[in-house]
């Protein structure tokens, strides 16, 4: 229905409350606020690796989709993972797709950080999965995965949430799945800036999801002090954060490289013992450069029978843009030709220390029995800040624990990242036109565009140095950024939102003037052009989702009425029919 086809004042934002109440009628409306679907993967004799069950029914996943959920929800058997594992990944939705969708979508996404936004082209599986002896399989082990499927990047969340119902699932099967599909189906949306309480299995799972305008680096959640649950919730103190200490353990010493690595968007496989260690390496990687949103594709833990297989092992053309994690020894010889290849082995201590992986040369990645290294050939722009190596090595001699280690590496790459991204910001800034040039007659003046030798001229007075104390080619570090999938994605971002803000200021112009006066010596033409032109404005504002005050919006309404009331009869006849 058209927006302008009533007689009666209209509202343009009671769509968007109509929607959202039409929303929670919907089943498993609020199920699918979290999840997509579960999956249950199990080994057939005959086909191998299969779905055997898919929970809600109504969720219809494409062939392809269930055979990369097949293959991703089983560590390769060289990975020898006996007793429960736990692991992600992450693959590409299929175009076309119908899917039970989050109608408050746009509302989550508005406010919510860019690295937890809702992912529209690529599913997280999170994956439990049990191999223990059982004489009465034929195969002499019984093998099955639980599997959640989502859009959110919620890995803490999502990890916990398995090893409470995976292990009674296994018990009890699929009445249990259902019983807990029906839980979370009662969960509120996740709302950015708020905390939850989340029941499920007879726990309460207390989380907190970021915001947008949270602070950068902020402490994690603590206990609700107005809260008196019974039972007592367990506290998650993130959501979607890794212990970046753990993960790093092996690769600590070459953690401001794999920083510039990852900002710069190299192609990086890291090939691990299990898929536990490749996801957990793979997804602090791309955190390390927060809060900057990680821009190029990434896949946790990546097989030879994934659909991309093929796209990123040719050698007809560069490698992508794409950070992998695999465990099986013949991606070696697949991915030799790669810039960086990571190669992790099992956790091994010097003294009291983990030890150290070194920097090899490429030539030496031959092998399938290589040895554990950071083989690449990249040469930092940055020297080396070895007090953070230090304080780290000091920090395990004294036992320190490991969420304190945590802390202190993500601070460091956050002030690290930060460093580098505040003179771009200050510069972006820069190009917004002045308040006093957007007037209402007019529409608002365009943001300048992005010069890259611009920039480079301010960095000698408004450079990373002010922030920090690290010395080396800066400017050249910049020079590739910019050729990066990471700028591009940053720089689009931010100027979708300068462009709402200018947006939203010109509507506040708009309303602060007088039309009314304006209008009195104007013609019915120039008063009707002036009348589809507010309209656009709201209609925009609507379907945009602009960050602009409802109060305005109903200002802006109401002088569309008042305006439209001021001409001929004919006229508001025809005006309120298109």
């Amino acid at each position: 229905m058209d927006l302008f086809e009533s007689n009666e004042p209209r509202s343009y934002f009671k769509s968007e409350r109509n929607s959202e109440v039409s929303a929670r009628r919907l089943p498993w409306a609020r199920f699918s606020s979290w999840l997509e679907c579960v999956c249950v993967v199990t080994f057939d004799l005959e086909l191998g690796q299969a779905i055997e069950l898919v929970y809600p029914h109504e969720v219809k996943l494409t062939e392809k989709e269930k055979t990369s959920i097949c293959y991703l929800s089983f560590p390769d058997s060289y990975s020898g993972c006996l007793g429960d594992t736990q692991f992600s990944f992450r693959v590409r939705q299929s175009v076309g797709r119908k899917t039970l969708w989050f109608h408050e979508e746009n509302a989550y996404n508005r406010e919510a950080p860019v690295v937890l936004k809702r992912d529209t082209a690529h599913y997280y599986g999170y994956v439990y999965f049990r191999q223990v002896k059982d004489v009465s399989v034929k195969r002499g082990y019984f093998q099955k995965s639980l599997v959640l499927i989502s859009r959110l990047p919620y890995v803490n969340l999502f990890q916990s949430l398995l090893q409470l119902i995976a292990p009674e699932y296994f018990e009890k099967l699929e009445p249990c799945l259902e019983a807990v599909c029906n839980e979370i189906d009662q969960w509120p949306a996740p709302i950015p800036g708020q905390t939850l309480n989340l029941p499920v299995m007879g726990v309460v799972i207390q989380m907190r999801i970021p915001s947008k305008n949270d602070k950068p680096g902020a402490s994690p959640l603590k206990q609700s002090c107005q809260e008196n649950l019974l039972p007592a919730p367990m506290i998650l103190p993130t959501v979607h954060e890794l212990d970046l200490f753990k993960c790093f353990q092996p690769i600590l010493i070459h953690i401001q490289m794999l920083w510039e690595l990852m900002l710069l968007g190299e192609p990086i496989v890291v090939m691990a013992p299990s898929p536990t260690v490749s996801s957990e390496t793979i997804l602090a990687l791309t955190s390390s450069i927060s809060p900057l949103k990680y821009c190029c594709d990434y896949r946790p833990y990546f097989t030879i029978h994934d659909s991309e297989f093929k796209e990123y092992t040719t050698r007809t053309q560069a490698p992508p843009n794409v950070v992998l994690g695999v465990t099986n020894p013949f991606f070696i010889k697949t991915f030799q030709y790669w810039p960086h290849i990571i190669r992790i082995g099992d956790l091994k201590m010097s003294g009291d220390l983990p030890k150290q992986v070194k920097v090899k040369k490429l030539t030496k990645l031959k092998t399938l029995d290589t040895k554990p290294g950071v083989y690449t050939a990249y040469k930092t722009f940055l020297h080396k800040d070895k007090t953070l190596s230090k304080r780290l090595l000091k920090g395990i001699q004294r036992k320190r624990p490991s969420e304190v280690q945590s802390a202190i590496l993500r601070r460091h790459l956050l002030e690290l990242t930060q460093s580098f991204i505040i003179p771009l910001e200050r510069y972006l800034v820069s190009l917004m036109p002045l308040q006093r040039a957007v007037i209402p007659w007019k529409n608002p003046p365009q943001i300048r565009p992005f010069s890259q030798d611009e920039f480079m001229r301010t960095l000698e007075h408004s450079g990373p140095q002010l922030t920090s104390v690290l010395k080396g080619d800066w400017i050249g570090l910049y020079s590739r950024f910019f050729r990066s999938p990471n700028f591009d994605g940053w720089y689009r971002q931010r100027h979708k939102e300068m462009t709402q803000k200018l947006e939203c200021l010109h509507l506040e112009i708009i309303c602060e003037a007088d039309l009314l006066a304006w209008i009195k010596d104007k013609s019915e033409v120039e008063i009707v052009d002036l009348v589809l032109k507010l309209r656009e404005k709201l209609v925009k504002a609507h379907h945009q989702q602009l960050p602009v005050r409802e109060e305005v919006l109903q200002k802006l309404e109401l002088y569309i009425e008042t305006i439209i009331s001021s001409l001929p009869e004919d006229l508001q006849v025809v005006l309120h029919r298109h």
